[in-house]
């Protein structure tokens, strides 16, 4: 039988949360807390939005205040990579407070909030975003090259995978989850038979997509989102995840995030300094498609069915692993 959380002992967990975060707003930041409110989006980890001496910030934190997951950088480390990021010149939130164990909040950080949208159905359709969109491939391009120069001796301690390495992990997550999946386990022999040649490892962000991006009608990109999958790995990684069909959203005559063309992408890329491997950037899509298939399929129900995320958008993704299968297909048929 499922337990049933009684109404008002969720409102006291809400209540309960909010005075934490208010004593944290006042020992950090002088002020107490207002507005608290839970952003909508985002299928592992949570975003609270909320007002501290008239400023407006984001706390982020794992589903529940938990630890991290086995794929999920500490909240500690993710932060420092924002910093590092902000350093280079790269757009993103200001970092402004590292959670302790004594705050009650379980891993998480505190960074300034930005004014923009993420939500891909809008950036992709609203008349808002028509003067930015077609921009938005190469401004990806741009931060994406920029990233891959950062200095990488100083974050050694950051999980390291390549090609090979990724391949493996995820179909040992297939074969763990003893269901057939044959189209999974077809696109798994082919990119077993075209592994790409190593590459100068690099910074990765891990998820740069549609989605993870923010957008605004003004500027554009104003700020890259989502770091606790980043790694040192190959770059063209980080070009071909945002390619993969799920993040076009609909858009499929525009590859890179239902937006950009590839080629704009790339030479925007090259620009800045990077150097593209199509053929590389190719089988990182079809990769990356395989990926968030088991993703949806194992990981994505894993965490719903043990309880470390309970949540209904977690509970029903598993069903778009249907979705990739058709698409690698298509691609594996070159038909993508």
């Amino acid at each position: 039988m499922t337990k049933k959380n009684h109404p008002a002992a969720e409102k006291t967990d809400a209540s309960d949360f909010e005075t934490r975060i208010d004593e944290l707003c006042q020992s950090q930041f002088g002020a107490g807390v207002t507005n608290l409110k839970r952003l909508s989006g985002g299928a592992s980890q949570e975003s609270w939005q909320f007002i501290c001496d008239a400023k407006a910030y984001v706390l982020r934190r794992n589903p529940g205040g938990k630890s991290a997951s086995q794929n999920a950088l500490p909240k500690a480390s993710e932060a420092a990579i924002i910093d590092a990021a902000a350093a280079a010149g790269i757009c993103v939130p200001r970092v402004s407070y590292i959670c302790t164990p004594s705050d009650d909040i379980g891993e998480a950080y505190v960074m300034d909030f930005i004014e923009g949208e993420t939500i891909a159905r809008k950036i992709l359709r609203d008349a808002e975003f028509d003067g930015v969109r077609p921009d938005l491939a190469t401004q990806c391009g741009e931060v994406l090259a920029r990233l891959h120069q950062i200095e990488v001796s100083p974050l050694l301690d950051l999980p390291h995978s390549d090609a090979a390495g990724e391949l493996k992990k995820y179909a040992e997550f297939l074969h763990q989850h003893k269901q057939p999946h044959p189209v999974f386990e077809l696109a798994v022999k082919w990119l077993s038979d075209n592994l790409p040649p190593p590459r100068a490892p690099v910074l990765v962000h891990g998820d740069f997509r549609n989605g993870n991006i923010m957008v605004s009608p003004e500027d554009g990109l104003v700020a890259l989102l989502d770091w606790e999958l980043t790694h040192i790995g190959d770059p063209m990684e980080d070009l071909g995840w945002p390619c993969v069909p799920s993040w076009r959203f609909g858009q499929h005559d525009l590859p890179v995030g239902g937006f950009g063309q590839r080629a704009d992408f790339y030479a925007a890329y090259e620009r800045k300094g990077g150097e593209v491997d199509e053929a590389s950037a190719r089988f990182w899509e079809i990769l990356g498609t395989l990926k968030w298939g088991i993703m949806c399929a194992v990981l994505m129900s894993r965490a719903f069915e043990s309880g470390a995320d309970p949540s209904v958008e977690r509970g029903s993704i598993g069903r778009r692993s249907s979705e990739t299968e058709i698409d690698l297909l298509r691609m594996l048929l070159e038909q993508d």
